[in-house]
């Protein structure tokens, strides 16, 4: 049967995440600071919400780009809280989750052998995506002397006459960095220079700390050229509910939602609904979420930098990324070890790329409680080296 596999398929690797959950899933007794979820239940609210729109029969499909009163609400709050100008009408689609939006961005402008740029250390999906589309992936790569930002530097030094667009995401899943409206500046001049795109993954916008997250296309002439993709997964722990966005000027807009149309057809409205009260109602218990996670970064972060894994301060999202380069094993394998002899769960920093290398990923989106233990065990572990 293999000689049916197209060779696209057959090349992209496995997720790097699930090899290690998978195991998990086998063992007792494990604290997992892996997996990318919130620990919160979805606010009552918007459960609430969905509820009765079942009840009332509200269980059909919608409009190819998603119910209309979401897409008005979205468009409003956009503009109130990041200065993001979309038409309701026709620069949006409500997405399956980002993963959906980024798959149909990216086929919806890559050609065969176009070169898509990807900030690195990133999310797994990134890179296959680019794959699969028939695009050729050229990571560039972020480091911790940069606080794991995008240099613009690094970037020129990437960019050739095959570069079709740059993938980019900040507040940064694995890392916690974070751009802020003058390190966007530094880029948007090479995207404009060298007639780029731009697909921005923000959805970490919530999550941030000390500094406010900007919006990509909010800075120089970025709007025209950007594809911005958020959803409601991460800041209202709805990420069993699959709702993302997708905003972008109406060309680009109009080839995403053919794509869209045939895969997809829309979101399912039961989350929609869901969706649209966590606009109306639901900012208290996101600003509480926010909080927490703040108590969390900063307990946790100052532990493993006690225990001897150096690791800076994230700015967003609810990820650390220590490393143990000091430790004298490879990511890899102190994970390997760190689970079956210790029993914490985290994500080795290669499998975002080579940016990740010596790092781990640690989810901090689990109880304080939780949180001490697993630093106790990883301080038994280091110990043990």
């Amino acid at each position: 049967m293999r000689n049916f596999v197209s060779k696209r398929a057959e090349q992209i690797p496995p997720s790097g995440i699930r090899k290690f959950f998978d195991l998990v899933l086998t063992m007792e007794d494990v604290i997992s600071l892996g997996v990318g979820e919130p620990d919160f239940r979805t606010p009552w609210n918007i459960c609430e919400s969905s509820i009765y729109s079942i009840e009332q029969g509200t269980t059909h499909y919608t409009s190819n780009k998603g119910l209309q009163p979401l897409r008005d609400a979205l468009s409003q709050y956009l503009a109130r809280h990041y200065n993001l100008r979309y038409s309701a009408d026709e620069e949006m689609i409500i997405t399956t989750g980002v993963s959906e939006g980024l798959d149909i961005a990216v086929r919806a402008i890559t050609d065969p052998g176009d070169e898509i740029l990807v900030a690195q250390p990133s999310y797994v999906s990134y890179t296959p995506c680019v794959a699969l589309a028939g695009g050729k992936p050229v990571p560039v790569r972020c480091t911790e002397k940069d606080h794991f930002k995008l240099n613009p530097d690094t970037l020129a030094e990437k960019i050739t006459r095959k570069s079709k667009a740059l993938i980019i995401n900040f507040p940064n899943n694995p890392t916690g960095g974070v751009m802020t409206e003058s390190d966007l500046k530094g880029i948007s001049d090479l995207i404009t220079d060298h007639d780029l795109l731009l697909i921005s993954d923000e959805v970490y916008s919530e999550l941030t700390y000390e500094t406010k997250h900007c919006a990509a296309a909010t800075v120089g002439d970025l709007w025209e050229r950007t594809i911005t993709l958020n959803g409601f997964s991460k800041a209202y722990a709805m990420t069993g509910w699959r709702i993302g966005y997708l905003c972008a000027p109406k060309e680009l807009l109009d080839a995403a939602l053919k794509i869209h149309q045939y895969v997809m057809l829309c979101a399912p409205i039961m989350g929609q609904v869901g969706a649209l009260e966590a606009l109306k109602s639901a900012e208290e218990d996101k600003n509480r979420m926010v909080n927490e996670y703040r108590l969390r970064r900063n307990m946790f972060v100052a532990g493993l930098n006690r225990i001897g894994l150096p690791c800076h301060v994230p700015d967003g999202a609810f990820y650390a990324f220590p490393s143990v380069k000091e430790t004298g094993l490879s990511d890899t394998d102190f994970a390997e070890r760190l689970l079956k002899e210790h029993r914490v769960a985290v994500v080795p920093g290669s499998v975002f790329g080579a940016g990740g290398v010596d790092h781990l990923r640690c989810a901090y989106a689990v109880s304080r409680k939780d949180l001490n233990t697993a630093l106790g065990r990883m301080e038994e572990f280091i110990k043990t080296l």
